[in-house]
Parts: C-alpha cells; structure tokens; sequence
C-alpha cells in the first residue's frame, strides 16, 4: 500500500475509512468537514503513518471533486443571475485581487524575497481556495445568501485570474534570463483562451440540450450518467488545454446546462461523485504537508502562515468595507477568503519549472497555503464567537420606555411579521419589542417601529404597557423563552389574554398547563393548509380533502387532550369544546403504518 497510485482495494478502503472515522468526529466538535478530511490526510499520508507515499498522483486525481463542485455551482447560475453579477466578479473580484496581492508582494519584499519571487508567491496566496470556500458555505446554509454570492462571485474572478498569472510568471522569468525557448507570448495564450471560451459557449448553446435529448431517449439511465460526466469533465480538460483551469471549464458548462430540462437529472448524476472526490481531495491536500519542511523551516513557514493570512484578511476587509458592506459581513467575508489556495499549487509549481522557484521556496511556500486551508475552519469559528461575544452597537435604537398599545408583540420575527398584518389592517394599536438588534433596523426599512426589550424581564415588560394592553402576544422563537415569558406574565398581568406561539406538542401542552387564552403551533396550520392543497391537486373532492384534514386536526386535538389527562393533568380538560372521552379513535387510520409526527 506504499503508493496511490495502485487505486487497489487497500487504499480505497484505507481513504475511506479515514474519512468516515474522522469527519463525524470533527463535525461534532463542530470545527467542520474540511478540517477533519484534512487531518485524516496528514495521519495516513507520507509525513503520518505511511501508507501513501505518492500524494501528489492522488492529488492530481482528486481535483476532480473541485472540477465537478463547480459544475453544481454552475447549474444554479442561469446565464441571467450571472450577468447580475457581473460587477460583482469583476468590481469586486478583480479589486480584491490586485489589492491583496499588492500588499502581500510588500510582505514578501520585507522577508528578502526577490520583486518577482515575492509577486508569485503573493499572488498565489491571493487565490483563495474554492473547494474549501464553498464546502464551509454549503456546510453553513450561505451559498444562496447575498453574501454567499458574492463570495461565489470573487472565486470567479480568482479562477479566471490564473490564465494572466500563468502568463506573468514567464514574462517575469523571461526578464531574469530563465523562461523556456518555447514559451508562448501572452497576446497567443490570451487569444486562444477567448477563442475556447467562445466555441465552448457556442457548444453549450446549440448542442447539449440536443445531445441529452439523444441520450435520454435511449432509455439507458447509467448512459445518460456517463455522458454527464463526459460533458463535465470534457469541458474541464478543453479548457485546461487552452490555459484555463479546469474549474472554469466545469463551471461554464454547468451555467450552459442551468436552463436545460435535464438540470435536475445532471445534478442528481453528479452529486454522489462530487461528494466522493471533493472528500478526496481534501484528503490528498492534507497528505501534501510537508512536515519536514513545517518542522525544519518552522519559524519561517508559521510566521509566513501568520503574516501573510493577516495582511490578507486586512486588505479584504477594507475592499468589502469600501463596496458598503457593513462590518459583520466584511469581517466574515476576511476570515472565510484568508487562505491560499488550490490554484496557489499550480502557479508556485509553474514558477518551479522556469526556475523562478527553488526548491526551498516553493516547499516553504507549499506549506503556508496548506496550513492556511486548515486553519480556516478554525479561523471562521473564532470570528463567530467574537462576532456573538462582541458588543452590539445600539446606535439608532431605542429601547422600550412608556409604550403604549392595545397590543403587545413580544417577539417581531417572521411569525411575529405575519401575525401582525391583519391588526394592522384594522388601525390596531401595535407596542412591538424584539432583542434582535438586525431584525430592529431591518424592520425599520419597512416602516415598523419596533423597540428594543427582553420579554423576560418584569420592568421591560411594565415599560412596554403590559399593564394596560389587552392582549400580549409571545411570538418568540425559543420556547424556553417563551415559558418564562408565559409564567411573567400569568403573575403579573393576569387581566391580560395571552397568546402564544409554541414550538411542538410538548411544548402547546405546557402552555395549555399555563392556562393561556390561545396556543398554536408554528408550523401545525400551515402543514394542514399545504396538506389540503395536495389532496385536492391530486383530483380529490375539495370537500373529501377539507373532511380528511379536519379528521387529522380531530385526532390531533385528541392526542392532546389524552396526553393532557394521562400523564400531565388531572380531571376533564375542555378543548374547543369537545369533552376527554374516555377511549379516544385512534390517531391515525388503522390501514396506515406510519408513525405520527409530531408537529
């Protein structure tokens, strides 16, 4: 098992047992997926235990996890939603770019590098990684968020920037008497890579969609697998041919197929081997750490790691700063881009075969980019425990002090938002308070007045007119919270009707024990709603469907009334209006076999 290259059973069970051991663990100390494949790779790899020597050949292979990601990526990017980015790929992008790699070029110059060294060795830290990028927005649900596009956006630009780098560094080794007899000019490479972007445009236009037409009237469904692949990673060697990545390939051939009628089908094709072999991947990059380097160069690298992932961090912040973004997002956006990259791999080994790079360098700088991959999940843990630790700035907010209204919305989320349209509708006096200080300046916009106040404190509750209005509303979304609220309020302003959102069962039942005047699940009413609306899709009567759910909410209020009775109370317990009856229908038709949810 001494090379990976065999791709024998041993080390395809050795790979996977690594992950599958490791990842767990690691999401479950919550420092993410990334870092534990990572870490799997440096245990099993040539610097831990031994058992691949040849990481390299694995890595080789395994970027084609990267190739197919972007090829996912590129299927949710219509042509559309891409040109409403454009000033974000390359505004942002590109000044992202140029000003990080300005200021790591000046951090290399004070290390004693060459110009031309320090510039390579910057401008390959400049290209974040991808991979680890979108597996940490995946993994954190921010990929379709305003922030999590134009991280997409800036990774764009990053991609498209290795084709002019590639370029530079044999123009720079030209000028220092190294670069190969059989370079090509920049104006050459340049014109055949615009050249393949158009025929690869031009194929994804006029002939995919027909090609999967072909394919899929063939009726043979692993084919039609097969030539997804084909296309993917067809596109991705064509354009790594012209001198772009083979990320970019991928990425355009996804975004010609994003309104093709086989979209879902390619992704559902893809996704199990994208998952695989971007695991791979991660794998392969932590078996790439050179620990003899780490620990012979050790100051050089971890302060190289340091600096260079500092001043990074500091350039992006002030670019996101200066496109108007506000502070949480910009501090987010310096810890999540931070680290070099993959595309850092091919520009330094580039750099090493003109002889720009020694050895020494290009092992050195090796090390930094994969420390810096593995210490961004760390990084973006420690920035959301700042974030969540630090002071938030009340500027413009004002706290709850002699409100006054006939109702009192304790909690102004989305179920807070909704429940307030018809009151509205009716000129009802609305007192409004919320603790989440983004949620008070983001309802400002809309014409809400809301103050800041914790439902759970008794003055808060007096200053927000508990005492005189009619009716308080908790629609908060801990139900901890809101049972503490509950209790207040029952003590204190008990002449006051009280309703309440609940979480589950569990907790509906506690509120009925708390004798509020009204209780409802968040989610109960809107599920039979949605229910009701499949039924009669699905050619029922309306009046069958409007029986079947009034069956369900029956059985429902049932169960409660058993649970209430059985374990919680004891006596009769009214709910609207049916009396406990000793031996309730069941709750669910005999017929069916499943298990009831809760809801």
């Amino acid at each position: 098992m001494a090379d990976a290259s065999g791709f024998g059973v041993g080390p395809a069970v050795v790979l996977l047992a690594a992950g599958v051991v490791a990842v767990p663990i690691f999401r479950r100390l919550g420092l993410g997926s990334v870092l534990g494949y990572l870490s799997a790779g440096l245990i099993i790899g040539p610097f831990g235990l031994g058992l691949f020597n040849d990481a390299e050949a694995l890595l080789h292979i395994a970027e084609l996890g990267v190739v197919l990601f972007l090829f996912i990526i590129g299927l949710e990017m219509r042509p559309s939603k891409l040109w409403k980015l454009r000033k974000q790929i390359f505004g942002l992008g590109a000044a992202q770019v140029l000003t990080c790699g300005a200021l790591l070029t000046g951090v290399g110059v004070l290390a004693g590098l060459a110009p031309a060294v320090a510039a390579v060795a910057a401008m390959g830290f400049v290209l974040s990684s991808t991979a680890v990028i979108m597996q940490m927005l995946e993994e954190e649900g921010d990929k379709a968020e305003p922030e999590g596009q134009r991280a997409i956006a800036i990774l764009l630009l990053e991609d498209l920037a290795i084709v002019p780098l590639l370029a530079l560094v044999a123009l720079w080794a030209a000028f220092n008497g190294q670069a190969a007899e059989a370079s090509m000019p920049f104006w050459q490479s340049a014109g055949i890579a615009i050249g393949a972007l158009a025929a690869l445009i031009a194929a994804g236009r006029w002939l995919l969609d027909p090609f999967f037409g072909l394919i899929a009237r063939a009726g043979a469904r692993e084919v039609l697998t097969a030539a997804a692949l084909l296309v993917v990673l067809g596109s991705a060697l064509f354009m790594q041919t012209a001198g772009l990545s083979m990320a970019m390939g991928a990425f355009l051939a996804g975004v010609l197929l994003s309104e093709s009628s086989f979209r879902h089908q390619l992704e559902a094709d893809i996704e199990p081997f994208r998952g695989i072999l971007l695991g791979l991947f991660f794998l392969s990059v932590g078996m790439s750490l050179n620990l003899t380097i780490v620990f012979s160069e050790g100051q050089l690298v971890l302060g190289g790691v340091l600096a260079f992932m500092i001043v990074k961090a500091i350039g992006i912040y002030g670019i996101a700063r200066a496109a108007h973004s506000d502070h949480r997002a910009a501090t987010h956006r310096a810890a999540l881009f931070a680290q070099g990259g993959e595309f850092a791999f091919v520009l330094y080994a580039a750099a090493l075969a003109v002889g720009l790079f020694d050895a020494r360098i290009s092992a050195i700088m090796t090390a930094i980019v994969i420390l810096s991959m593995a210490l961004t999940p760390l990084v973006l843990i420690a920035q959301k425990r700042m974030r969540r630790d630090a002071p938030v700035s009340m500027e413009g907010i004002d706290k709850a002090e002699d409100l006054r209204g006939r109702v009192l919305f304790i909690g102004f989320g989305r179920f807070g938002q909704v429940a307030s349209q018809a009151l509205l509708s009716r000129r009802v006096e609305l007192a409004l308070i919320e603790t989440d200080v983004e949620m008070i300046r983001a309802a400002a916009n809309f014409g809400f007045k809301i103050h800041y106040g914790d439902g759970t404190r008794l003055d808060v509750l007096h200053a927000s007119g508990a005492a005189t209005a009619e009716a308080i509303l908790v629609c908060v979304e801990k139900p901890e919270i809101a049972d503490q609220i509950v209790a207040l309020c029952k003590a204190e302003f008990p002449l006051a009707q009280l309703y309440v959102r609940s979480f589950d069962r569990g907790h509906a039942l506690r509120l009925i024990q708390a004798g509020v005047d009204f209780q409802i699940r968040e989610t109960f009413e809107s599920a039979l709603v949605f229910s009701e609306a499949v039924l009669t899709g699905l050619g029922f009567e309306e009046e069958d469907a409007r029986e079947a759910i009034a069956e369900v909410r029956e059985r429902d209020e049932q169960r409660v009334e058993l649970e209430l009775v059985g374990g919680l109370t004891a006596g009769r317990v009214l709910l609207r209006g049916n009396m406990v009856t000793p031996e309730p229908e069941p709750f669910f038709p005999r017929a069916r076999s499943a298990a009831p949810a809760d809801s």
